[in-house]
């Protein structure tokens, strides 16, 4: 490694130890009011912390968006300061992109591109895009990993658990112990561009039959562990949609919902980024699915149990509730935590229970699902908190990611039919084999 390169990730090294000590103030101030009395402005402070994560470029502001999006897991002041950070960051300048392209497919990568664009086409928290054409003319993307990330994702989760014990000394109602192992074993896992690749290539499968959805195909020979070369896929921003016609945004929001859902009802897979900037709309309504580093597999009867809590729900069925969320992972449930429970599920499932067409959500304002996970939140610190599953924290962050941007696009949808038209064939054994072999096929 070049002195650049060693330079560069001092500098990093050195914002990052400051990052670190200003979450450790923040984090005193907050037990600080905790125990000692003191007055706190939650959302003064919420404001500092975000300020603190939002110059950065790296692993801890990716993780601060994926709390803002996961259910209880931190207070809503906090949320709400952490939906406002933006996932592009400045990009890394034009000696670090060539030392990189160097360093992971030789002196003469040049000569292996037709055109290299110097400027990144994206910048985001783990790494940055650049457009490129290949030998053949076709065009390409280059997906190039931030210098030193792994030390850097390994020092952020620390400060992550630092920030979760904090909270829980504070308050019991949610045990974020495997929210915090799973979120890590995710975030490990996305420094791995290699396996992105495989995880791409697999989403190619799942979707091969599904018109309105498209998934970049790697180019291995111009790929590696820190380089992702795929083909480029062209398309707007989502939000860019959310004025067009009602017949424009229903139909890009039934291929987002195929997108998600026929990989997990089919294949037990999910897609745990439902980011805006993970996806993008065409001319005729499909959609560039994109970014595969946040891939969650479940086993068949996680899925099952997801299909037996919707029955249960529908059939006011008490015994196949609990014996979904005991499928699902949570132990001990109670008549009471299970009707603190079901209030969740019925957010959740509510436009799937009804046979008709609606919005997801009957008010547009606010945060999808804020007021119900805050009333859910109270309940359960009432009996003592809940220890969600690991499995339980992606699924559902899909749930509200999709229905975040479901409300964007103001959507009226039957979901109701969207949806039994994935589960009324349900066969777990079938799902099982469907799904070992699409791993198989693609190195998983």
């Amino acid at each position: 490694m070049s002195n650049s390169d060693d330079n560069t990730i001092g500098r990093r090294a050195k914002r990052y130890a400051r990052v670190g000590g200003t979450v450790g103030g923040l984090a005193a101030k907050f037990v600080g009011s905790r125990y000692l009395g003191l007055g706190l402005d939650k959302e003064k402070h919420a404001g500092e912390l975000t300020a603190a994560l939002g110059g950065l470029k790296g692993p801890l502001m990716k993780v601060a968006q994926l709390m803002a999006t996961i259910p209880d897991a931190l207070p809503d002041e906090y949320v709400a300061e952490l939906k406002q950070l933006q996932s592009d960051a400045p990009s890394m300048g034009w000696p670090f992109v060539r030392r990189r392209m160097a360093a992971e497919l030789g002196s003469d990568w040049r000569k292996r591109f037709e055109a290299f664009e110097r400027d990144a086409a994206h910048a985001a928290s783990l790494g940055q895009v650049h457009r490129a054409t290949g030998p053949n003319g076709d065009p390409y993307a280059c997906k190039l990993q931030y210098p030193d990330m792994s030390a850097a994702v390994e020092a952020d989760l620390t400060q992550l658990d630092l920030v979760f014990k904090i909270y829980a000394r504070a308050d019991k109602a949610v045990d974020t112990r495997d929210i915090h192992t799973e979120i890590s074993e995710r975030l490990r896992e996305e420094l791995d561009y290699d396996l992105e690749g495989r995880h791409m290539a697999l989403y190619q499968d799942m979707l091969s039959e599904e018109a309105g959805v498209h998934v970049p195909e790697r180019i291995p020979d111009l790929s590696s562990g820190r380089l992702l070369t795929m083909t480029w896929l062209d398309g707007e921003p989502l939000l860019n949609c959310a004025e067009a016609p009602l017949e424009v945004r229903n139909a890009v929001a039934a291929n987002m919902f195929r997108a998600w859902y026929v990989p997990f009802y089919y294949y037990a897979v999910i897609h745990g980024d439902p980011h805006l900037g993970n996806y993008s709309v065409r001319d005729d309504q499909s959609i560039n699915l994109m970014d595969f580093g946040c891939i969650r597999k479940f086993d068949a009867s996680f899925v099952r149990g997801v299909i037996d809590l919707y029955y249960a729900l529908r059939d006011n069925d008490r015994n196949r509730a609990a014996y979904a969320y005991e499928t699902w992972g949570f132990s001990e449930i109670t008549d009471e935590l299970m009707d603190v429970m079901n209030i969740w599920a019925e957010f959740v499932y509510a436009p799937l229970l009804r046979d008709r067409v609606q919005k997801i959500q009957e008010s547009d304002s606010g945060l999808y699902g804020a007021g119900i996970a805050s009333k859910v939140h109270a309940e359960l610190r009432k009996l003592g908190g809940i220890r969600p599953p690991r499995e339980f924290v992606f699924m559902d962050r899909a749930a509200i990611g999709l229905g975040s941007v479901f409300m964007h696009l103001k959507a009226e949808i039957n979901w109701h039919q969207m949806f039994h038209g994935l589960i009324d064939d349900f066969d777990e054994q079938a799902l099982a084999d469907r799904q070992a072999a699409a791993l198989s096929a693609n190195g998983l």
